[in-house]
Order: C-alpha cells, then sequence, then structure tokens
C-alpha cells in the first residue's frame, strides 16, 4: 500500500469511527484540533467527578459534554508552566498522592521516564542488567532503546505469555540489578498475575538483592483484579512509571513516582535526555482532568469488559465461527484481544463496512503484531478491544447482535 493509499484509509477509518452512533471506546485521536482544545478548556472547570473530556472517553467524540462538578481541576487564571512549576508540579503531587510515593517527576513521555529510571537503578545498584518479559514494552516498541541509549542489558526470565514465576526470578542462573514487571503485560493480552503471585515474585527479586520497578503505563486499572488499592500495588515496587493518555484519555506524558532521591536524579537525567520542556499545560492538565473523571469510573469498565468478552465469544459460538479466543476469558482489566482465523486486510474491511453500514464500530484495527510472539497461531489475526464510558451503554445482546453482523460481513 502506498503511502496516498495508507492516507486515505486512514481518512475513512476516521469519518468511520467518528460517524458511529455506538462504539465500545471513544478516543482523543478521533478528533479534531478544535475539538480537542475546546474540551480541554471545558474540563479545567469541570471539578471532581465531571463529564467532561479531552478524547470524549464518556461522552461525544468531541468531548463536548460538561458536568456541574465541584470548583476546579487547576485554577484556570494560575500562570502557565516554565521549565515544571505551577500545573505540572501540581500533577505530581497529585500522583505521589494517590501512589503513596515520596514523590513524582512529570516526564513528556513513558518511554523516556522507564529509560531514566532503569538507568539510575543500574547506577545505585551497579548492576547494568535489567530483567524484564520479551513482551514488554522496552523489548517490542522502543527499537532497543535500553541498549542503545542508556547502555543497559536485558535478560528474559521467561518465554511464556504471562508474568515470570517466583521460581523463574530466584532460579535464573546470572544476576540483575532491576527487576522490571509490566502490569498489565499488555502484549501477552493484558494479561495479570494473581496477588499472591505478584508478593512472591517481589519477594523473589529482593532475595537476590535486585530492586522493582513497575511498568504500570496501565496500573490504574488493575485494582479490581488484585484486590487492592493502588498505593498498596504501588508500595510492592521501588520506583513505579504511569502514563496518562493510555487509560485516563490524556493528551500524553507519564509520571516517574518514588523515593525523594531516585526522582531527584531522575530529574537531571531528565533534562539530559531533552525532557526538560518549556512548557507543558495542555499536557498536565488533560491528565488531571483524567485523573478526575476516568480514574474513579475504571472499576465499571473493567467489570463492563467481562461482560462484553463473555458476550462476544457467544456471539462467535452462535455465528459458527470455526475457532476463535477471547483473550484473557473473562479480561482482567477494561482491554482483551479477540483472535480470528483470517487475513488482516479481511477483517479490517468487515469492521470499516460495519462502521459505515451500521453506525455500529465492534472493533477498530486487526494485525498480527507482537501476539506472534505470545502464541498467535500461523494464519490468525488480533485485535485489543477496549470499554470505556460508551461501551457502558451496550448490553450484552447488543454486543451478540454486533458480532453477528460483523461475522456475515466475512463472507
Amino acid at each position: 500500500m502506498t503511502a496516498m493509499d495508507e492516507q486515505e484509509q486512514r481518512r475513512r477509518r476516521l469519518a468511520a469511527w467518528r460517524g458511529s452512533h455506538r462504539v465500545l471506546a471513544r478516543r482523543s485521536t478521533d478528533g479534531t484540533v478544535a475539538e480537542g482544545l475546546a474540551a480541554l478548556t471545558a474540563g479545567i472547570g469541570a471539578g471532581s467527578g465531571a463529564e467532561a473530556g479531552i478524547g470524549g472517553g464518556s461522552g461525544s467524540a468531541a468531548g463536548s459534554d460538561t458536568g456541574a462538578g465541584s470548583g476546579f481541576v487547576h485554577d484556570p487564571d494560575d500562570a502557565v508552566d516554565v521549565y515544571g512549576g505551577g500545573v505540572v508540579a501540581d500533577l505530581e503531587r497529585r500522583v505521589a498522592g494517590l501512589l503513596g510515593t515520596e514523590a513524582a517527576a512529570f516526564f513528556p513521555t513513558g518511554t523516556m521516564a522507564q529509560q531514566v529510571a532503569l538507568r539510575c537503578w543500574a547506577g545505585r545498584t551497579g548492576n547494568a542488567t535489567v530483567a524484564l518479559h520479551p513482551l514488554a514494552h522496552p523489548e517490542l516498541h522502543e527499537e532497543g532503546s535500553l541498549g542503545a541509549v542508556s547502555g543497559l542489558r536485558t535478560v528474559h526470565l521467561t518465554s511464556a505469555a504471562r508474568m515470570p514465576s517466583a521460581e523463574e526470578v530466584r532460579d535464573h542462573a546470572e544476576p540483575f540489578g532491576t527487576l522490571m514487571l509490566e502490569l498489565p503485560l499488555r502484549d501477552a493480552g493484558f494479561v495479570l498475575p494473581t496477588w499472591d503471585e505478584l508478593e512472591a515474585v517481589v519477594a523473589a527479586a529482593r532475595e537476590r538483592d535486585a530492586v522493582v520497578h513497575l511498568d504500570g503505563a496501565r496500573l490504574w486499572e488493575c485494582g479490581p483484579h488484585f484486590g487492592r488499592g493502588l498505593q498498596e500495588i504501588a508500595a510492592l515496587a521501588d520506583s513505579v512509571y504511569v502514563s496518562f493518555y493510555k487509560s485516563l484519555d490524556g493528551l500524553s506524558g507519564a509520571v516517574l513516582a518514588g523515593p525523594d532521591v531516585l526522582v531527584e536524579e531522575a530529574r537531571v537525567w531528565r533534562h539530559r535526555y531533552g525532557g526538560q520542556l518549556f512548557q507543558q499545560y495542555p499536557a498536565a492538565l488533560s491528565a488531571l482532568i483524567g485523573l478526575d473523571r476516568e480514574l474513579p469510573r475504571l472499576p465499571s469498565y473493567v467489570a463492563h469488559a467481562k461482560v462484553v468478552a463473555g458476550a462476544m465469544a457467544e456471539g462467535f459460538a452462535a455465528a459458527g465461527v470455526p475457532w476463535f479466543r477471547v483473550h484473557p476469558e473473562p479480561p482482567h482489566t477494561h482491554q482483551f484481544q479477540v483472535w480470528l482465523p483470517y487475513d488482516v486486510e479481511v477483517l479490517d474491511e468487515a469492521s470499516l463496512r460495519q462502521a459505515e453500514e451500521t453506525g455500529v464500530t465492534l472493533f477498530r484495527r486487526w494485525g498480527s503484531g507482537a501476539a506472534g510472539a505470545a502464541g498467535l497461531p500461523p494464519g490468525v489475526s488480533v485485535t485489543e478491544v477496549t470499554v470505556s464510558g460508551a461501551g457502558l451503554e451496550w448490553s450484552a445482546e447488543d454486543v451478540r447482535e454486533a458480532v453477528g453482523v460483523f461475522v456475515g460481513l466475512l463472507a
């Protein structure tokens, strides 16, 4: 496909998604610049629990619905930030409080935040080896950044599509300074261990004198699965990174949280890595809006994702699909995978036609991608399903009916 063809296909996808009256999740990337700016302005004064959104995660694609709320997410008359401070410092304090850490530092990207964290820990432990999963984000999506930029070396404790076990951590043949755990492990299907398994893995790392860093890009929605609050989860680790655009519908940005001494060193490395941006208030404000609006609703999204996933499995079975997989079933968070034995192009076209012809977006984009390393059989394609505010409107019957229409378009 040429670059021009890809642009045309992208325009077609956006038109179909924006024109759908029923979706499982609205995304900020579906909107226009004007809509995004208007939503950001509205969200500042939305207050606690309001419905104003950056990308319309709880409302329309424009995110223009506003609730009464109380007070401001951040004082709109405050001066803009300059190399930090102001709203950025406000966000850092808010996240440190939510996670129960001594301090937190805002970064423009999670990739930078994690590189800095792991580099700092390597210097403090004297060991530049990081143990992580082969499906972890730095291994699959960062172009070898840990080695190329930060001089770190990675080792894998398991190749199974799950977090390593305590035994695998304890019995690894060579020492490592840091154990990095991605919660949930996105490319394995947004999977999580049990709480007991997580505690045992952390204890095994401690026995080896290794520090523990949590890749918590999607940590916000892990509480229901573990039956624990954010502070209790974060307390297991020496440091944790969280993202704002994945689950909280923010524009961009991340926070690295941990002890004062680590965060202060991380601020120095952030500057060295080019992350000391002149102004960041739009991203920081969108993060505060997400914490105010989306974070309290995530448990309801997680609960409803189980309903959606179960209904999808029933719909595929009723439609006579020869083989399929909803993974994991039930989902561990508000996101999960669907596997089907068709070519990516066939599935993408059926998904688009359903949105265009019926105004219902059930699936977005399909691929073979990293899931192949997680046990995806040859000839099978995968898509990721997210259930957020818009998805709460779907009943199980709605899902089964939409699956039946989708399968009919595959013929």
